[in-house]
């Protein structure tokens, strides 16, 4: 009885000793695992698929930017800062093998969140062209009943003086009413075919020709400039040879002007006005644009610049632009 006690106990503990080596064995493994990185190249991706997914994402992020640019654009608004991403996710894609994949995760957040940026801006946008469109109708309706109403006052002047046999006296009062009349209505209509000038836009060209925004940067750095705009389309506006004034005001209210380049002064509502740079174009009627370009040696004085556009006697165009 004692020898079968003994057996198995002995055969218990070569059990436990057993039990007890496999974990050790097991420990000790899983020890080296850790020590050379072995479990975090088996739970991460190889670099190669890092690189084929980051690559297909910031291919459907700069296709997603590029629609947004082509709906801002149309909608006349800035892509300025679309197309530095555009650039930047370029850049990316060229070195994804050195890009860390935090850093790239950090990019990619800010990516989608200049998208959602851009969708609001372009619910806004296209609100604002909404009230334009509602508002040019308006414009167009009111020139039309005034043309009628012109031609229906001259064809009456013609019939009274043909039909009646008014004094002297009358009939020139009557002419004279209608003739003051017939300026007025003269007048509005002219105002409907006016030009108007929209997304007045400022930028700064370095010496070395690159344009960026002009605002918030320093101004003695600033010298050469270029003023853009477009010229909304008019049906009562007629194709021909148009000249656009320009004046840049600054924060003084002096207006900047230089007779060597091209400044002088026009006629405003029977004011003398100086203008900075004018220019003779062709107005095409399909909402073409146009460009000043300025120099100015010694460059602008710090603080807020008033652009103000000219043509015909109207005035068709407002901007500003802010350098420190």
């Amino acid at each position: 009885m004692e020898s079968d006690n003994s057996r198995g106990n002995e055969s218990s503990l070569k059990s436990r000793v057993t039990w007890l080596t496999l974990l050790v064995f097991l420990l000790l493994a899983y020890i080296l695992v850790d020590k050379f990185g072995l479990l975090d190249r088996i739970t991460q991706p190889s670099q190669a698929e890092f690189v084929e997914n980051a690559q297909v994402k910031l291919d459907s992020v700069a296709e997603q930017l590029n629609l947004r640019l082509v709906q801002i654009k149309k909608l006349g608004g800035k892509v300025n800062e679309l197309e530095k991403a555009k650039a930047q996710i370029l850049g990316d894609q060229k070195h994804l093998s050195d890009i860390d994949p935090a850093e790239f995760q950090k990019k990619l957040s800010y990516y989608l969140h200049l998208l959602g940026q851009k969708d609001a801006e372009i619910k806004k946008l296209k609100k604002e062209n909404v009230v334009l469109i509602l508002r040019n109708d308006s414009l167009s309706r009111e020139a039309q009943i005034l043309k009628v109403g012109l031609v229906n006052i001259q064809k009456a002047l013609e019939d009274s003086s043909k039909t009646f046999d008014l004094k002297e006296r009358e009939l020139s009062e009557k002419s004279r009413v209608l003739e003051i009349r017939n300026k007025e209505l003269t007048e509005k209509v002219s105002a409907a075919a006016a030009l108007r000038a929209e997304g007045v836009n400022v930028y700064a060209i370095s010496s070395r020709g690159k344009e960026s925004s002009v605002n918030n940067q320093k101004a003695r750095k600033v010298d050469k400039i270029r003023v853009m705009f477009h010229l909304q389309e008019n049906t009562f506006a007629s194709k021909e040879i148009k000249t656009v004034f320009l004046r840049i005001i600054e924060p003084t209210g002096t207006t900047i002007s230089d007779y060597n380049l091209g400044s002088g002064t026009f006629d405003f509502k029977g004011r003398e006005l100086t203008f900075t740079s004018r220019q003779r174009i062709f107005y095409e009627n399909n909402h073409q644009s146009v460009e000043f370009i300025y120099s100015r040696p010694n460059g602008f004085k710090a603080g807020k610049h008033e652009i103000e556009l000219y043509a015909e006697g109207y005035l068709i165009g407002l901007g500003t632009f802010e350098v420190r």
